[in-house]
């Protein structure tokens, strides 16, 4: 009789290297953001988060697209966006503009890099709150401010300064309550539409490309302040919808409960 064949050990499964490259590159433009603001280079530094999430946005396509979905990489790519766009911008705000408060005294010194902090726990939490809710969220709407969006809320802001010549100690002031409502924002229930439904068919109306062209204009001539006004508007968007949404059902709930006269 011949020998009993032995059991094979347990086969090591690779990754996929495509869209874990991509991944990479969002987390290194992170660690590169955190590195410039050290070295004083804050504009480059906001650059970098921008490069981030251009990265962020591309790898989980590339995984769609190249059937390369895996729960490796799901993790990875939150853990890559709590560098990118938690740490990241909190390091940079607070070295460009929040460490500056200890000027004042050493209370508004903690309270400077506790601002700091409240933003960086809170994109975590907001990083964990959507990973737990993946599969039963409704894919129009994040619930709460994206971290992305978050972080381009702040670095817009520290870029438009930078290119005004605008020093971090001068705005002090400004980007506390900014990194806290941005942090806030995050873990909050406002609801904020996601894009992720849009457009619901190959064609879209002519109008749009209009739009889009001019969009890419205003980039090109002033890529701070547009992106600025852009992130700004979108997280006043959050609010301004959950509230249009909360007083239409009052008033659903109003007419339905209305007796007949």
């Amino acid at each position: 009789m011949s020998d009993p064949i032995q059991a094979r050990g347990p086969r090591h499964r690779g990754i996929y290297l495509l869209p874990n490259l991509f991944t990479t590159g969002a987390m290194f433009a992170g660690f590169y953001a955190i590195v410039s603001a050290f070295h004083g280079n804050f504009g480059t530094a906001a650059l970098a988060v921008f490069v981030a999430g251009i990265l962020d946005g591309m790898d989980g396509r590339v995984a769609r697209l190249t059937n390369t979905q895996s729960e490796f990489g799901v993790q990875f790519d939150s853990l890559s966006d709590l560098v990118s766009f938690g740490l990241a911008p909190s390091l940079v705000m607070y070295t460009w503009s929040l460490s500056s408060l200890a000027d004042y005294g050493r209370t508004w010194g903690k309270i400077g890099w506790a601002a700091a902090f409240i933003y960086a726990v809170c994109a975590a939490l907001r990083l964990a709150r959507f990973n737990t809710q993946v599969g039963v969220a409704d894919k129009r709407y994040f619930q709460g401010l994206a971290s992305p969006a978050a972080a381009a809320l702040c670095m817009s802001f520290v870029w438009t300064m930078t290119k005004f010549d605008i020093t971090g100690a001068e705005v002090a002031f400004f980007t506390l309550p900014l990194a806290v409502i941005a942090g806030l924002l995050m873990v909050s229930n406002v609801r904020y539409y996601s894009f992720k439904a849009w457009p619901k068919g190959d064609r879209v109306p002519f109008i749009w490309l209009i739009a889009a062209v001019l969009i890419v204009v205003l980039l090109f001539i002033d890529p701070a302040r547009v992106l600025f006004a852009g992130t700004v508007i979108y997280t006043i968007s959050g609010p301004v919808m959950t509230l249009w949404g909360r007083a239409a059902h009052r008033r659903r709930v109003r007419r339905h409960t209305r007796p007949a006269e």
